[in-house]
């Protein structure tokens, strides 16, 4: 059966879920398009549809402690705690200037409605106003006695007022014409953290932690009236009267008595360390609507650190309001009008800043369009694949979540059961949300569940107290509407260590048990009777699963392999090796024919079961990788891990085949167009084809038929010009090979010429990698010139004694010799022929043996004798006659 199943060779990656908020600062453009948030030291530009990054802003290396925006969206200010203030530009992220200021870190910003002032408050106490695109200090402000928290234009530009907050509980009025405070509000009894102005721009909100909202008059700064809220409060938000929060609060005012609505009175919303989302009447400082409970809602004193709101504030064009969570989520709220009157409120929207480590995820539905994900809390995030947001989250558990398995009912309802560090599993309805089945009994954490893959009747748990649980699933029914008692059918002590993965057979007549002990077993259901025990990993087992066509079973370790096993007898049949570090996932894939693995390396391995090869490795987490999952019909591949990033992984075997045939089919045509071009003469576009097809011989064709060319340097320079900087970079590259060969140099300093004279040297310093060939080819160059220069000086000889046999005559360059030294030559000469003469006679007077013998002496001296005139000649010929 393998044997027709396609063969995967590669998969594509896609980052499809990061982290892009750490808590702290954050700011929201005019229009509610997009999010800048901080994310440790960088500035993550986050679209507020599907929580991608647009952008990242890299900072100088600490955390972002202030962020705003301008008004038209186009310039973003930060600070860090290195206290320098920088300005970017939004469409280009370029740095635009920066300068310090304060004494301390930046704690908060506001840019002016203008755009053209930005007020800055310090741990230094101070409160400054810079002008933006001079960067100078235009005002100076002192007199808070603590940290200076949170800061605020009046939103109306001609009133020129500066709002800023302390912890020393007061609230400052600057007046920035005066240059002076105008007023000091000392009403709170702990820090303000937050600052709002109403929509007539004469009231002040301001809430604090000590538990109450008050509200100012600014006509003459006296407290109107204070609301106490019975929680420490973190934000606050004045509604305005074309907010669909004030049309649905009409019926809730008359309610509680008020017949008409006092147009002196404010609606405000309010959030804080409860996690719920309150709204109030000014008139007789009322509570209109209280949120029942949320997802950050603090049930216990110990979660008081990990929950509640942190932030929020009121999207602009009614899109609703923007709540932040102590756990970096934001949560979009809009309101509803209730059937029975009053308002609801309706999240929108859930944007995951920080997922934390990521322990396990399952795909989940019949099309497997969401996917399930247990990070490192108590909740149990469900993600729409489609668009990556946060589609619901499933809270109960009271620890973390430790693992997760899915499957669809016989009825079609997707089902969730998950295992937690609280010692219980849970069993979920995913259409509903909610939780419908609670399992107690393990007395360790639950590190391993599985659901039957077959009759989907019961499921399997394994925990930290070495015991195995299977869990029953009958009595539960689709329109069951309270929590039941999940019973369990069968309990086992299985091994010495805890339990760290199952898996359930095919036919659900066998499961799997990894344990840290080092150990796998295999029980028969649903008695768990053990059937055989496997042994051989020399480091406990972290991923057991079943193969779907034959009798065997895959095993990933601690101790750097993966092994697969015999059902029948336990024996091993083969062991793959290649992972640095533990392996901690491996599941089957292409019907059993192959598998994928991941690990604490950070790598993910696509192995061939039948070669034992690792035909692919793919490197995408920074960190180890706790999290695989597998699609069962499309096969998609889901990897998180301790850096907190969700990767998707999509087959691409059957995309690269085409895209290879593709490509292979374009060179054939460009490759048939090069050569007609190169028939036709069209030397400009052959040699960016030739280029482009990375044909380096053909190249050198060409340009050796451009220089036996009249205008050679005219053509070159045609089509050199028509060359990118990336096809540049690759031409010097085949320049730096061809120089390196003395048959081949000729032509390569040609174009190198003609390169490095149509090019400016700013450009030539732009291309790529252009320090490194230019080390290569400086040497060669040197090489060749000397050689050239060898045989160039070789020549004179010649030139010397055609002159002497006056078969040429010497150049002059339409000079004439000085008459010495026509004398000098006329000497030499002279000397030359009588040493000859004399010889001769010499050799007629001896043997004909001895007189071959000193021809033979005479020929060297004379050659020495040849080689001193040469240089006498040389030295003459070069000095030039003065008049």
């Amino acid at each position: 059966m393998t044997s027709a199943v396609t063969m995967k060779n590669n998969y594509r990656c896609a980052q499809s879920l990061q982290q892009f908020y750490t808590g702290g600062p954050f700011a929201v453009s005019s229009d509610g398009s997009f999010l800048v948030c901080a994310c440790d030291d960088t500035i993550k530009i986050v679209d507020s549809a599907n929580a991608s990054i647009k952008s990242t802003i890299d900072g100088d290396s600490e955390p972002v402690t202030a962020i705003s925006l301008s008004q038209d969206n186009k310039f973003l200010f930060s600070a860090s705690h290195s206290r320098q203030i920088r300005v970017w530009d939004v469409s280009s992220l370029k740095c635009l200037r920066s300068w310090k200021g304060h004494e301390g870190p930046v704690m908060g910003m506001s840019c002016h409605a203008s755009g053209g002032l930005l007020a800055t408050a310090g741990a230094d106490r101070k409160v400054l106003v810079w002008d933006v695109d001079g960067g100078f200090c235009t005002h100076y402000f002192k007199g808070h006695k603590g940290v200076v928290t949170s800061i605020m234009f009046h939103p109306d530009p001609n009133r020129l007022l500066l709002f800023s907050s302390s912890d020393d509980s007061t609230i400052r009025v600057w007046d920035l014409t005066n240059k002076k405070c105008v007023a000091v509000l000392e009403k709170h009894q702990s820090t303000v953290t937050s600052l709002s102005i109403s929509e007539d721009g004469w009231t002040l909100l301001s809430a604090g932690r000590d538990k109450v909202v008050n509200l100012w008059n600014l006509h003459d700064y006296s407290c109107k009236i204070t609301v106490p809220t019975y929680e420490a409060m973190e934000a606050v938000c004045a509604i305005d009267s074309g907010s669909p929060f004030t049309s649905c609060l009409a019926l809730s005012i008359q309610q509680h008595g008020r017949k008409k609505i006092s147009s002196s009175s404010i609606q405000f919303i309010t959030v804080g360390e409860r996690g719920i989302v309150r709204i109030w009447y000014s008139d007789g400082a009322v509570c209109l609507f209280e949120q029942k409970s949320s997802d950050v809602t603090v049930s216990s004193d110990k979660e008081e650190m990990r929950r509640g709101f942190t932030s929020a504030m009121m999207l602009p064009s009614g899109q609703g309001l923007l709540c932040v969570t102590a756990d970096q989520q934001f949560l979009i709220y809009v309101p509803e009008e209730h059937p029975e009157g009053g308002l609801n409120l309706v999240l929108r929207k859930r944007l995951i800043g920080y997922n934390e480590e990521i322990v396990d995820m399952k795909f989940l539905g019949e099309e497997e369009q969401y996917l399930a994900v247990a990070t490192s809390v108590e909740q149990v995030r469900v993600y729409d694949l489609a668009s990556m947001s946060c589609s619901y989250v499933l809270a109960g558990h009271t620890d973390i979540v430790l693992c997760l398995d899915t499957c669809v009912s016989s009825s079609g309802t997707a089902l969730i059961v998950t295992g937690s560090k609280d010692n219980s599993v849970r069993l979920w309805e995913s259409q509903s949300n909610r939780c419908i089945g609670v399992g107690i009994g393990h007395m360790g954490a639950v590190g391993a569940v599985a659901f039957t893959k077959k009759q989907r009747n019961f499921f399997v748990s394994g925990s930290s107290d070495r015991t195995l649980k299977v869990w029953s699933l009958d009595g539960l029914s689709d329109d069951l509407e309270e929590v039941i008692n999940l019973k369990a059918k069968a309990v086992v002590a299985a091994h010495d260590k805890d339990i760290n993965s199952l898996a359930v057979a095919p036919n659900d007549s066998l499961v799997c048990s990894g344990s840290q002990d080092r150990t796998a077993c295999i029980w028969r259901l649903p008695d768990l009777v053990s059937v055989v025990v496997l042994k051989g990993h020399k480091r406990g087992i972290w991923s057991v699963e079943f193969s779907p066509v034959d009798q065997c079973v895959i095993t990933a370790s601690g101790d750097k392999t993966i092994k697969i096993w015999a059902i029948s007898d336990g024996s091993c049949l083969r062991t793959f090796e290649g992972h640095t570090s533990s392996v901690i996932r491996a599941s089957f894939i292409t019907r059993g024919a192959q598998f994928v693995s991941c690990g604490a390396d950070g790598l993910v391995k696509l192995w061939t079961v039948k070669t034992n090869e690792c035909i692919a490795t793919y490197d995408q987490h920074e960190e180890k990788i706790w999290a695989l999952a597998v699609g069962k019909k499309t096969e998609m591949l889901a990897t998180g891990g301790g850096d907190a990033l969700i990767n998707l992984w999509y087959d691409s075997t059957a995309a690269d085949k085409e895209e290879a045939f593709r490509k292979e089919e374009e060179g054939v045509l460009r490759g048939q167009e090069l050569e007609n071009a190169a028939l036709d003469a069209d030397y400009t576009k052959a040699i960016q084809l030739a280029t482009q097809l990375h044909r380096p011989h053909k190249l050198f064709e060409l340009f050796s038929e451009l220089c036996r060319k009249r205008d050679a340097e005219v053509h070159i320079e045609k089509a050199l010009c028509s060359l990118d900087k990336e096809e540049f970079h690759l031409l010097l590259q085949y320049v730096r090979e061809w120089n390196t060969k003395p048959k081949l140099c000729h032509i390569a300093q040609f174009v190198l010429l003609r390169v490095f004279s149509i090019l400016p040297p700013t450009e030539i310093v732009e291309i790529k990698g252009i320090g490194e060939l230019l080390e290569a080819l400086i040497p060669y160059s040197h090489r060749h010139f000397s050689r050239i220069d060898r045989l160039e000086r070789s020549t004179f000889l010649l030139d010397y004694t055609l002159t002497g046999m006056s078969v040429i005559e010497p150049e002059m360059d339409g000079r004439e010799l000085k008459e010495e030294d026509v004398n000098r030559f006329e000497n030499a000469e002279e000397q030359q022929l009588a040493g000859v003469a004399l010889e001769e006679q010499n050799d007629n007077n001896e043997p004909k043996e001895i007189s071959r013998k000193k021809r033979k002496s005479h020929k060297s001296k004379d050659g020495r004798h040849k080689k001193e005139k040469v240089v006498a000649y040389t030295s003459t010929a070069a000095i030039s006659p003065q008049a």
